[in-house]
């Protein structure tokens, strides 16, 4: 461990403090019991998967906004 760095151990799941772990589910979706023939095809559908939910700015809202969070930032 380099000096001046340490290591904070977080419990195993914290959506709390990784808001976007409750979005995996989301990903998931698209490729759970499926094959792909290659990690290019594999890539390529979680590529689109994370695109269509970049535009759904509710569903994501809907999943990681936490009451405690602050307000966020308006985007211009």
């Amino acid at each position: 461990m380099p000096e001046g760095i340490r290591l904070v151990h977080l419990p195993p799941y914290t959506p709390e403090l990784q808001p976007a772990e409750t979005l995996w589910v989301h990903v998931d979706a698209p490729i759970v019991n499926r094959h792909f023939d290659s990690l290019a095809e594999l890539d390529a559908v979680v590529a689109e998967r994370c695109i269509t939910l970049g535009n759904d700015r509710e569903l994501v809202r809907s999943q990681t906004g936490f009451r405690w969070w602050p307000n966020p930032v308006a985007a211009n």
